[in-house]
């Protein structure tokens, strides 16, 4: 039995509610579950500098979590004067993930950063993230080809990200923080619309598990993405 209650390939309830800030030309408040994060996305009308003259866009994401988003309060990362290495790796996954799904040639020369602000952990704050910032960065988008800057939609397909596991020797879907900190296996699945695997991210927190372990937890991961390609169809409708 799931500490929730939940069916071992029953994904949280998700919720997407979109234009939650004024200013970023895209924004939604993404909730799986007790994981809540503010993604926003900023059109800046320059590529960095590695770019300049190519014709390229780019797309990158920084991502934070918020003093008291757990149990006890953390300190602010700009206190210390320094990300951590955890905060460096999500960030660049979260990059990673929605360039996947961009034509950065049909995005000309300019860049979008996607900011991800956990307000409320309570795990998979990575994968949401990357389901969140892909609405935002399509939102985006769209204003920008609404404005006829952009004459070719340089996104490509969805992309949206789950986290799957091993917990008490059964495969599960969508693990929390009750059962990801206790998991033997602990893995963060992101795929496109279409299936396509982007990165994925699995390791043994305990005894090493086997390769049809991976393809069950693979199956649970394509099953959830599913279900979140659909949710970030309906918030943007």
């Amino acid at each position: 039995m799931r500490p929730s209650g939940r069916a071992l390939d029953e994904s949280r309830l998700v919720s997407i509610e979109t234009g939650v800030t004024r200013h970023a030309e895209g924004s939604c408040l993404i909730r799986v579950g007790g994981t809540h994060v503010l993604c926003t996305a900023s059109v800046e009308d320059k590529p960095p500098p590695f770019l300049r003259n190519t014709g390229m866009g780019w797309v990158t994401a920084e991502y934070g979590m918020l003093p008291r988003a757990t149990h006890t309060r953390s300190k602010r990362e700009a206190a210390s004067g320094k990300q951590s290495g955890r905060t460096q790796e999500i960030q660049r996954l979260i990059g990673r993930s929605l360039r996947a799904i961009v034509d950065r040639q049909a995005l000309g020369e300019r860049q979008i950063v996607v900011d991800c602000d956990v307000i409320q952990a309570d795990g998979g704050t990575r994968c949401a993230s990357i389901t969140g910032g892909w609405v935002a960065l399509r939102l985006a988008v769209n204003k920008l080809m609404e404005k006829g800057v952009v004459t070719s939609d340089p996104i490509l397909d969805h992309v949206a990200a789950v986290s799957c596991g091993i917990y008490a020797s059964q495969p599960v879907l969508d693990l929390d923080y009750d059962e990801d900190s206790v998991a033997g296996t602990d893995g963060n699945f992101v795929l496109t619309g279409k299936g396509k695997m982007v990165e994925v991210q699995a390791s043994a927190e305990g005894a090493p598990f086997a390769a049809e372990d991976l393809s069950v937890l693979l199956a649970l991961a394509q099953k959830g993405v599913a279900g979140l390609v659909e949710a970030q169809k309906a918030a943007l409708k």
